[in-house]
């Protein structure tokens, strides 16, 4: 049985993670942290978890993660660079769900998240946790960097058409929407009841921090600079995650071709399902489960490729994708513990 511990365990990602932990065929959990409710049972806080989680929440400076085989930080960004030295020292793999390790230009990290890093020299051994892209990578990895929920779902949904060469990789637009649980459970005005309810808008049009990681790792994947314009929405609705993906066709591809490419690209991957001509993914079809659901289309036969696709943020998203990294890091087969059908309605 693999041992885990988990870093900051009462936002949505900690209490995520929790949840498909519990039910994980081959995981103990050894210790969950939490430096404001130390001593409070976990489901004392989190009622869902009565009978399935009787731990309590320890103080981060004295769990034993040391006794973790793998280590999950579900923690505010610059956290698990302060600790993953130590930690990979002792021999405990780590999970970072934070952006710690995503981007590997260490003056591009510090520039978005305002700080300077405390372990530069970890960046380059990171592999970066989007398993469709670098799977082989992560098999053999120490330290994940497990990506951010918006550039799970634009990557996923470009990578085909870049791989092949079929669009332009300097002119690439992502209108992008998430539910308010990807701002977290920390208190904010702006994702109050009242705020956020019946309401729907645009935030970070200037420059958000996951434009670079997608760049980045788009970058990586196809050898070439990629351009991007990357624009986030709030949705009104606690889980989910939309992006509507354009890119300017090169050469001349039917509609039919392109839904061939999408399906052969993800034919053998479990958590990616591409949905037939002509069918609009929906954000409800993937709630609660880790997958990401893709539609293609070549509006009015025209030269613009449009992609529409669909996550749960806290899933694929974010802890769904942790348990699936950390099944290829120990071997296991990769949809274990992640076989839950979406919720309906």
């Amino acid at each position: 049985m693999i041992k885990a511990g988990i870093v900051g365990g009462t936002g949505y990602t900690g209490t995520e993670l929790l949840r498909l932990l519990a039910q994980h065929p081959d995981i103990i959990l050894e210790t969950i942290t939490s430096r404001g409710e130390a001593g409070v049972p976990v489901a004392d806080l989190f009622p869902n978890l009565r009978g399935h989680v009787d731990l309590i929440f320890e103080d981060p400076a004295t769990a034993p993660l040391a006794r973790c085989d793998v280590a999950f930080f579900a923690t505010p960004n610059g956290i698990a660079m302060q600790q993953a030295r130590a930690l990979l020292d002792a021999g405990v793999r780590v999970i970072d769900l934070a952006a710690d390790f995503r981007i590997q230009d260490i003056s591009v990290w510090e520039k978005w998240y305002g700080m300077s890093h405390a372990c530069p020299e970890l960046v380059a051994e990171a592999a970066y946790g989007l398993p469709e892209m670098y799977r082989e990578k992560i098999r053999g990895a120490r330290l994940v960097a497990n990506p951010g929920c918006y550039p799970t779902a634009v990557q996923l949904g470009f990578l085909p058409l870049l791989e092949e060469g079929l669009i332009s990789p300097d002119a690439l637009i992502a209108d992008s929407k998430s539910g308010v649980s990807g701002a977290g459970r920390k208190a904010s005005v702006s994702t109050l009841f009242s705020e956020a309810a019946d309401n729907f808008r645009a935030y970070a049009v200037a420059g958000h921090r996951h434009g670079p990681e997608i760049s980045e790792s788009l970058e990586r994947a196809v050898g070439k600079p990629v351009g991007l314009t990357f624009i986030p929405h709030l949705l009104p609705q606690i889980r989910g995650m939309h992006a509507t993906l354009y890119a300017r066709l090169n050469q001349d591809v039917a509609e039919a071709e392109l839904q061939q490419l999408f399906t052969r690209r993800y034919a053998s991957e479990y958590f990616v399902d591409v949905m037939p001509l002509g069918a609009l993914p929906e954000t409800r079809s993937v709630r609660g489960g880790n997958f990401c659901r893709l539609a293609v289309y070549r509006p009015l036969g025209g030269d613009t490729v449009v992609v529409l696709s669909v996550i749960d943020n806290l899933m694929k998203g974010a802890a769904g994708q942790a348990v699936q990294n950390m099944n290829l890091m120990f071997g296991l087969p990769e949809p274990t513990g992640l076989q839950h059908i979406p919720l309906l309605p």
